[in-house]
């Protein structure tokens, strides 16, 4: 694998002493809280699979050495290609910053990951691209030594001292400029044995895109998790929602056949002319059609080609939320998209100093899981038996270009009311499916190429990245860790702002991935987020009484 620095770990990247050393403490030299600075810091290189000669082993994999003829074998049988989307995420990275309650026991904690994750394929597999089948990487089996994946990072005494949760965040801003080393399996965790005001100690995974999209690696994550009340149970989720939408809408009792044959006939009119109009202006997105510059984004020479990363988060009650979505008569997710456009409409008048008339729309790329659900045990089960076919596995996902609308509105509902019937209009198309397989088929026609071509454009042309994932509905532990909350985030898109949310016991986390030289008054911005839900929840309270809906 090539790369802009030498192939070697982690820690060596960090400090070339650490690299010499038995045990897992990296040295980094954080500098103040408010200029934090790490040492001998490489740039970080695009990764590319490892390049073998035929039948060759990767470098410094140990496949070859730690396994025997028949399991070489079994591997061999087992190993698949990479497959096009993956490839397309080769500079993406999913971060998930975990709260502990209590201090690490690195030792557990390492023989729970040796005994549940490394075991499941992909998390033990690395890259290989041999020469004779025209250079088409895939996934090969290699020997994991979890030691290589554990790095307890020494950091300042004296930032730690000063702002312990800004500590934690400029070690986090620092991770997109250290690369991964190829010739292991694409993943870390990062310990940071210290209080925050939130946990007893953090732990930071970082996680490569092409293993997989952010909602399988967590629920991987979840499955090698335990519910802290009774460790013996794997944590308890919430019932997946039923499907809704114009063509799901039950048919009136009072309606007859006729009305309610020509009903249904009119709602697939429906289904057929939105779904034409969103694939139309996907495809305009792709080609021509790019939102405006603002303060959310700005040109491409007026930003740097590698800016610094913050990843910041917040938490919220999920209580109040589910008491916006009854007295609104909507959806969770209708609150949070709501909320969203309230956020971001305080920062940018704050900005300009626009008047009340004004209203503008940007639009956010929001992926889409297109597989099946699959319970917990399920992936239980794969990683027990070490194998992928256990359920859908990889990057299965559609794309949806789902408009955020910016205003002041004197009724913070309004922002709820606007964002239901936006939502509710994208869930009367097909726009996921026919993403999905236009993307596929321009990857299988013409290539890697026009696939990137398009996976490129559909950020650069639009603002920000949204996602909002379910956790459990319990307290978790990890190798006997209670965790006391779950923010994942991402980086090595484009886009300047990523807005995630992950549902957790009775917190919603709102997260935020930020270009620090386009935002650099972020802590205000994640500000606007807790203020915008908290002037949504206080209208609500004055409405009527909810209604109370499961």
């Amino acid at each position: 694998m090539c790369c802009s620095t030498p192939s070697h770990s982690i820690r060596a990247a960090i400090d070339p002493v650490a690299s010499n050393s038995s045990s897992l403490e990296t040295k980094v030299a954080m500098g103040s809280a408010d200029s934090p600075s790490v040492a001998a810091l490489p740039t970080s290189g695009r990764l590319f699979p490892v390049r073998t000669p035929r039948s060759a082993p990767a470098p410094g994999s140990n496949y070859e050495s730690t396994m025997t003829d028949d399991s070489l074998a079994a591997a061999a049988a087992e190993e698949e290609p990479v497959s096009p989307t993956a490839r397309l995420m080769e500079d993406i990275y999913i971060v998930v910053t975990v709260g502990l309650g209590c201090p690490v026991n690195l030792p557990v904690f390492s023989a729970g990951i040796a005994a549940q994750l490394a075991r499941y394929p992909r998390f033990s597999s690395i890259q290989v691209t041999d020469e004779y089948n025209g250079g088409n990487p895939r996934w090969v089996r290699t020997a994991v030594n979890v030691d290589d994946h554990m790095i307890v990072p020494t950091l300042d005494p004296a930032a730690m001292e000063a702002d312990p949760d800004r500590a934690v965040e400029d070690y986090k801003t620092s991770l997109p400029a250290l690369p991964m080393d190829p010739s292991r399996p694409l993943w870390e965790f990062h310990f940071l044995d210290f209080p925050t005001s939130e946990a007893t100690s953090t732990v930071v995974i970082r996680v490569h895109h092409s293993m997989g999209d952010g909602m399988s690696l967590i629920t991987l994550l979840l499955a090698s998790a335990r519910s802290a009340a009774d460790p013996a149970r794997l944590p308890a989720m919430p019932e997946q929602p039923s499907r809704t939408g114009a063509i799901y809408t039950p048919r009136p009792r009072s309606a007859g056949f006729l009305e309610s044959f020509v009903m249904r006939i009119w709602l697939y009119l429906m289904l057929a002319w939105n779904t034409v109009v969103d694939v139309i202006f996907f495809a305009a997105t792709i080609l021509f059609l790019r939102d405006p510059d603002t303060v959310f984004r700005r040109g491409d020479s007026d930003v740097t080609l590698k800016p610094r990363r913050r990843f910041v988060h917040r938490s919220l009650s999920l209580d109040d939320v589910k008491y916006i979505k009854n007295a609104m008569n909507c959806t969770v997710n209708d609150v949070l998209v709501g909320a969203t456009s309230a956020a971001l409409s305080r920062y940018y008048f704050r900005q300009y100093g626009y008047s009340k008339t004004r209203k503008l729309c940007l639009r956010s790329a929001l992926f889409v899981n297109t597989r099946p659900t699959a319970s917990l045990q399920k992936y239980v089960n794969m990683i027990e038996s070490g194998k992928s076919s256990e359920v859908a596995w990889g990057n299965q996902l559609g794309y949806i270009l789902l408009p955020f609308h910016l205003a002041m509105h004197d009724d913070p509902l309004a922002y709820v009311r606007k964002a239901k019937k936006t939502v509710d209009r994208k869930k009367s198309s097909l726009e996921v499916i026919f993403t999905c397989k236009m993307s596929e088929f321009f990857l299988k026609m013409l290539g890697l190429k026009a696939g990137a071509f398009i996976f490129q454009r559909m950020f650069t042309n639009t603002t920000i990245s949204f996602s909002n994932m379910v956790g459990p509905t319990e307290q978790v532990e990890f190798y006997g860790h209670p965790a006391i909350f779950i923010a994942p985030s991402i980086y090595g898109i484009p886009q300047a702002l990523g807005v995630h949310y992950q549902s957790y016991n009775r917190t919603l986390k709102v997260i935020l991935s930020v270009n620090e030289e386009i935002f650099p008054d972020y802590a205000q911005l994640l500000d606007d987020f807790a203020q915008s839900f908290g002037h949504i929840k206080d209208a609500a309270s004055r409405i009527s009484t909810p209604v109370k809906k499961e």
